[in-house]
This record gives C-alpha cells, sequence and structure tokens, in this order.
C-alpha cells in the first residue's frame, strides 16, 4: 500500500462509518426526517448530511419527498435483504457458534427450527466426548409440545394456532413428564415468555434435560431455537444455571448475526 494509499484510508473508512450510521438513522425514524434534524443526529455539518444523502439518493437507498423534502429510505435494502437471506442457510451462520459452544460446556448444541408443526434439527456440534441423544441427529424431527426449542416457536403461535396444533399432533406423554393438556402448556409458555429460556425436564426423552435459547432474525421475529442437551445425571440444576448465561450469550451472537439489534418492541 503506498503512503497516499495509507493517508487515504482512514478518511474511507470513517465516510462508510458515516454513510452506515445514515442509513440506520433513517431505518429506524418513524417518518422521513428533514435534513437538519439527520445532520443533528449523527452530529455532522448540514452540507455535509447532504452529500451523503446525495450519494445515497443516486444509489437508489434514499428517497426524497417533493413537498416536503424530508428523506426517506426505500426497498432497495429489503431487496438485497431478501436476496441475502434467500441463498444463506442458517447452519452456514449457527455452526461456529454451536461448535464454541459445545466446548465449553461439553454437551450437546443444537438448532432446529419448524416444519409443519414440528421441529427439525438443521445444525448440532458435540463435545468433547462426541455424544449424542438419540434425537440429536440432523434432520431428525421432535414434537414442539415437549422440547425447549420447540417450545421456544410456539411463543409465536396464537391460540388458534395452538389449537390446531393440538388437533393435528395432539399433545402426546412421551414421558411421564410431559405437558399434556392446553392449559398446562400455556403456563409453561408464559413463564417462557416472561424469562427467555424454555426447558426440556425429561418430557421427551426420559433422563435427558435440554434448555433452549430463541434466535431472532432482523425482525425480531423468533425464527429458531439453540439448545444445550445432555443426560439428567450431568445436566443438573446447578449445571443448568452454569450453562444459562454461556447459552443466552450463543443465541445472542447468532441473532446479530442474523441483523437483530435487540431494541425491536415485537419480539414473538
Amino acid at each position: 500500500m503506498s503512503a497516499a494509499e495509507k493517508k487515504s484510508t482512514p478518511n474511507a473508512n470513517q465516510s462508510t462509518e458515516k454513510a452506515m450510521a445514515l442509513l440506520e438513522l433513517l431505518a429506524q425514524a418513524r417518518t422521513p426526517m428533514r435534513l437538519r434534524d439527520i445532520s443533528d443526529a449523527l452530529g455532522l455539518n448540514p452540507s455535509t448530511a447532504l452529500r451523503f444523502l446525495t450519494a445515497l439518493q443516486r444509489c437508489g437507498y434514499v428517497s426524497q419527498e417533493e413537498s416536503s423534502q424530508r428523506y426517506q429510505l426505500t426497498y432497495k435494502l429489503c431487496h438485497l435483504a431478501n436476496q441475502l437471506t434467500s441463498r444463506i442457510e442458517l447452519p452456514t451462520v449457527t455452526h461456529p457458534y454451536l461448535v464454541s459452544l459445545a466446548e465449553q460446556v461439553h454437551e450437546a448444541v443444537c438448532v432446529s427450527v419448524e416444519r409443519d408443526m414440528a421441529m427439525v434439527y438443521i445444525d448440532v456440534a458435540t463435545g468433547p466426548d462426541q455424544t449424542l441423544m438419540s434425537l440429536q441427529r440432523i434432520g431428525n424431527v421432535s414434537p414442539m409440545h415437549c422440547t425447549g426449542n420447540g417450545k421456544l416457536r410456539l411463543l409465536t403461535y396464537s391460540e388458534e394456532d395452538l389449537d390446531r396444533l393440538i388437533r393435528t399432533k395432539g399433545l402426546l406423554r412421551r414421558t411421564p413428564s410431559t405437558i399434556t393438556t392446553k392449559e398446562g402448556l400455556l403456563q409453561e409458555l408464559e413463564q417462557i415468555r416472561r424469562e427467555d429460556v424454555a426447558y426440556d425436564n425429561e418430557e421427551c426423552e426420559q433422563g435427558v434435560r435440554c434448555m433452549a435459547c430463541p434466535i431472532r432474525d432482523y425482525t425480531g421475529a423468533i425464527v429458531a431455537g439453540v439448545s444445550i442437551t445432555g443426560p439428567a445425571s450431568r445436566m443438573t440444576d446447578e449445571a443448568i444455571r452454569c450453562y444459562l448465561g454461556r447459552l443466552r450469550r450463543t443465541a445472542g451472537d447468532i441473532s446479530a448475526a442474523l441483523g437483530y439489534q435487540g431494541d425491536l418492541s415485537d419480539k414473538s
């Protein structure tokens, strides 16, 4: 790199950061913004803010209302986001995080998503002993009402959706601990909503416990769950308390990688 290039790099980086800050500001604004409000919010000279706005207009990311002269984002960013999400598979994002967490907790770590009112495992990482519970295999299907990730996904269900699940799939008893009534499940979901973590206390498989936290996308919607699963002999209450912070951080890191900013009002 030449001396001139080295000298220009910091300025180029700062310009990029300012342009991105402007995009984020307009994305968060509830109504189109005046130039003065934009420059004040970003701490920029109005002429500098106008230069960035003009460049973004030329690229099609910003438009200006003729009547008020206020600025707003176009849907071009949505088009880019749709192109991105259509070709990126979730395990591509999640797997490094799963491997790291599995190495820390020495248990199986899984990501599953909903398909036809059931949970499908799409990514799995094992601990150092390379053991997995019987269900934790990529492609395997598990019920929603008695698994940690399934219960998280049920937070997105309306009561009508839940009734349809019960009619279609039933709340089958898998073990003596399985929740088999709508009232019991609703009570469980309310607690999960408050705590933002779900548990499977030997409800799906006898002798197996699981804890799960939600993965959210850029809209704030729960699109998957990430869980730690192990034998009840190791997944004691003390171990679960120890693992919870690490699981929350992993779910948060994956969600951030999917564009979730953590300040959206609708998290279901």
